[in-house]
């Protein structure tokens, strides 16, 4: 079990740690564009032989395009323009083996795929629009770890609002139980994001390191289309309440959940059973988060060769009971495994079960 117990600090003191940390990220912006320059820099030169040549020219070859998209023409070779570096996406594919899941899962969608190779292992009305319910908190976690900067970061302190708490009471969230004026350190915001799956936590996380709701929600989206998921996949709040405009399919969350896992302290958030936080005036004894699915599985994965190490669970109306969890086997290779519409929570924990018993090799 987990402790993690934090000096309060003073406002001058809180105020040179964001000034600090304002310093680190424009530098790391800074060392980011000169890196991208770098890799740009055989293009650019390129270009800029293009364009002297084409002065020189002074007229069009035969055969070359008038307007290729601005992209000069040297006779008859075309010089492409430079392209934004993207980063590497994980997209998971069905080939012919991808076994198609009828009653045999309750759920009404699933999908199970190798976390390693991006095989779809199996599925079931897998690219369907859903509401990913509390699952979204995976997306919360993972964008919110990004912004902050460094591990003592981790140490600083969040004053819970009105305004949070107005808006889990107002909305009927699940919440940590965390009390308007209470200071809570960040990594205990992490967990309870994850573990009590509290709205009070992650918007907490979402002000602090957006500075709002809905600028966190707006770098949420720039992730989603970071990922490649942009087509399917929009969010409109960072807890998983339902709405028209909040979705994604159980494919697109596996992808998440595979970014999260590939994050170290997102797959040791996500992986924890229980969390202990510290002592506060309004909870002196402090709390003990924990994790559902992952405590009730484990009483029923114990034979299977795939066994669930992370895991996170949501619950609207319009979407039933849906998780998405991680597992792995003895070597450590990994399988991602999302479901959404299942009629009990329970119900949902035995298609898990069942997904990595049955399909897994």
């Amino acid at each position: 079990m987990e402790r993690n117990d934090t000096t309060a600090m003073t406002e001058e003191e809180r105020a040179a740690r964001r000034a600090r940390r304002d310093r680190a990220r424009r530098e790391r912006f800074r060392a980011r564009r000169r890196r991208q320059m770098l890799l740009l820099a055989p293009f650019l030169a390129a270009g800029v032989i293009a364009v002297v040549l084409l002065s020189g020219l002074g007229h069009r070859e035969k055969g070359t395009s008038k307007d290729a998209g601005d992209v000069p023409a040297v006779g008859n070779a075309v010089v492409q323009q430079p392209k934004e570096p993207q980063e590497l996406r994980f997209v998971p594919e069905a080939t012919a083996a991808t076994a198609l899941l009828g009653d045999e899962i309750p759920s009404s969608h699933a999908v199970l795929i190798d976390a390693e190779s991006g095989e779809i292992l199996a599925a079931k009305d897998a690219d369907a629009v859903i509401s990913p319910a509390s699952m979204t908190k995976i997306l919360t976690l993972l964008v919110a770890v990004e912004q902050l900067e460094g591990e003592e970061a981790l140490d600083d302190t969040v004053t819970i609002t009105r305004e949070i708490t107005d808006y889990c009471y107002v909305n009927d969230c699940s919440v940590v139980g965390l009390e308007v004026d209470e200071v809570v350190p960040v990594r205990e915001l992490l967990y309870g994001t994850i573990l009590s799956s509290g709205a009070d936590a992650a918007l907490a996380l979402a002000c602090y390191t957006a500075g709002s709701h809905e600028a966190f929600v707006a770098q949420m989206n720039e992730k989603l289309a970071a990922l490649g998921l942009d087509k399917t996949a929009h969010f409109t709040n960072c807890v998983g309440l339902y709405d028209e405009d909040h979705h994604c399919t159980v494919t697109d969350m596996a992808v998440i959940l595979k970014a999260a896992m590939d994050n170290a302290l997102c797959r040791q958030v996500l992986s924890a059973h229980v969390y202990e936080t510290r002592p506060t005036e309004e909870h002196p004894e402090g709390q003990v988060l924990s994790n559902w699915f992952l405590r009730k599985i484990e009483d029923h994965d114990a034979d299977n060769a795939v066994r669930a190490v992370a895991a996170k669970t949501g619950y609207v109306m319009q979407s039933g009971n849906c998780a998405a969890s991680y597992g792995e086997d003895a070597r450590g290779h990994g399988y991602l495994c999302v479901t959404a519409n299942a009629y009990s929570s329970w119900r949902a924990i035995y298609d898990h079960v069942e997904l990595y018993k049955t399909y897994c090799p």
